[in-house]
C-alpha cells in the first residue's frame, strides 16, 4: 500500500508537469493547426530562466516567486518573436504543415545551441526554494514538499483555461478560430493578433512548467528532448486541440509511467508509446478530440 501511494502521488506529480506542457501545444495546435516541434524547447528555456533569475534574485523564497513570473512570461514573448518573425510568412503556404515542421526542428537546434552558449553544456542543479524544501506526510507517507504547488496550481491553471476558453468573448474567439479561420476574418475579427495571442499563451504554459520543473530535475541542454515525445504522446491520445483530454492523458501517461516504471523499469516509455498507439487504432482523433471535417 506505501507503495502504491507513493507511485500514485509520484504519477500525478509527473502527468502536472505533462499537461502544462501539452495545454500550450494543444492550445496553439488547436487554433492555428501549427505543431510546433520546438514546444520543449521553450519548456528548457523555462527551466534556464528560472535557474538564473533565482540565482540572480539572492535564492530566498519570495524571489523565487518572482522568478515563476518573471521567465515564463519571457517564454512567452520568446514566443511572440517565433510566432511574429518565422510561423506568420508560412500559415497561407500550401505546404505550411511542413515548413512548419522543418522550421520547429531547426528552432530547437538554435535553442539548444543558445542554451550552450549562455549556460554551458555541463549538468546543473539549481537550488530548492525553502517554500517547497522538506517534506509533508500523507497517510502516514512522506512525500517532498514540492509536489504541493504542482499538485494545486496546475489543476488551477486547468480550470483557468478552461472557464478562459468556455466562458469569455475571447475564449469564443480562439474556439471560432479553430473551426473557420477565414469566416472569422470576414466579420471583422483580427484573426493575426488572435494567432499571435494563442502562442505567446501556449508558450508561457511551456516556460511556466519548465520554471516550476526546475528545482526538481537536472538541467542540461538535451532535456526537451526528453520531454517533447511525452507532450506529443498527451496530445496525440487526449485529442489534437482539447484541453481537456490533454489533462485525462496527462493523468493517464503520468500513472502509467510511474507504475511501468515497477514492472517494467527499461520499458516504461514503451507503454506509453503502446497506449498512444492503441488510441491512434482505436480512435484516431483522441480520447476528446474530435474527427477533421472533410
Amino acid at each position: 500500500m506505501e507503495t502504491f501511494i507513493l507511485q500514485f502521488v509520484g504519477g500525478l506529480s509527473k502527468a502536472m508537469f505533462l499537461f502544462l506542457i501539452a495545454a500550450g501545444l494543444s492550445l496553439i495546435w488547436g487554433v492555428s493547426r501549427t505543431l510546433n516541434l520546438a514546444h520543449a524547447s521553450l519548456f528548457m528555456l523555462g527551466a534556464y530562466l528560472e535557474y538564473s533569475l533565482f540565482g540572480v534574485l539572492s535564492r530566498g523564497t519570495e524571489h523565487f516567486l518572482i522568478a515563476l513570473i518573471i521567465g515564463p512570461v519571457l517564454v512567452g514573448l520568446a514566443g511572440i518573436i517565433i510566432e511574429v518573425g518565422l510561423l506568420r510568412k508560412l500559415y497561407k503556404s500550401k505546404e505550411a504543415g511542413g515548413l512548419v515542421i522543418l522550421l520547429t526542428i531547426g528552432l530547437i537546434f538554435v535553442i539548444d545551441d543558445t542554451v550552450r552558449l549562455v549556460w554551458g553544456p555541463m549538468y546543473v542543479n539549481m537550488p530548492k526554494p525553502e517554500i517547497i524544501a522538506g517534506q509533508f506526510t500523507i497517510f502516514g507517507q512522506v512525500f517532498p514538499k514540492y509536489y504541493l504547488p504542482i499538485l494545486t496550481l496546475s489543476p488551477l491553471i486547468a480550470l483557468g483555461l478552461w472557464g478562459l476558453i468556455n466562458h469569455t468573448r475571447l475564449g469564443l474567439l480562439i474556439r471560432a478560430a479553430t473551426m473557420d479561420r477565414e469566416m472569422l476574418d470576414a466579420l471583422g475579427v483580427n484573426v493575426t493578433r488572435l494567432y499571435t495571442f494563442v502562442f505567446f499563451l501556449g508558450s508561457w504554459l511551456a516556460g511556466l512548467s519548465g520554471a516550476l520543473a526546475a528545482p526538481v530535475v537536472v538541467l542540461h541542454p538535451a532535456m526537451d528532448g526528453e520531454v517533447i515525445m511525452e507532450a506529443i504522446a498527451v496530445v496525440v491520445v487526449g485529442g489534437l486541440g482539447s484541453l481537456p483530454g490533454s489533462f485525462i492523458a496527462a493523468l493517464l501517461i503520468g500513472e502509467l509511467e510511474s507504475f511501468g516504471i515497477l514492472a517494467f523499469s527499461a520499458m516504461s516509455l514503451v507503454l506509453i508509446f503502446a497506449l498512444m498507439a492503441l488510441v491512434i487504432i482505436i480512435r484516431p482523433w483522441g480520447l476528446m478530440g474530435k474527427p477533421e471535417s472533410s
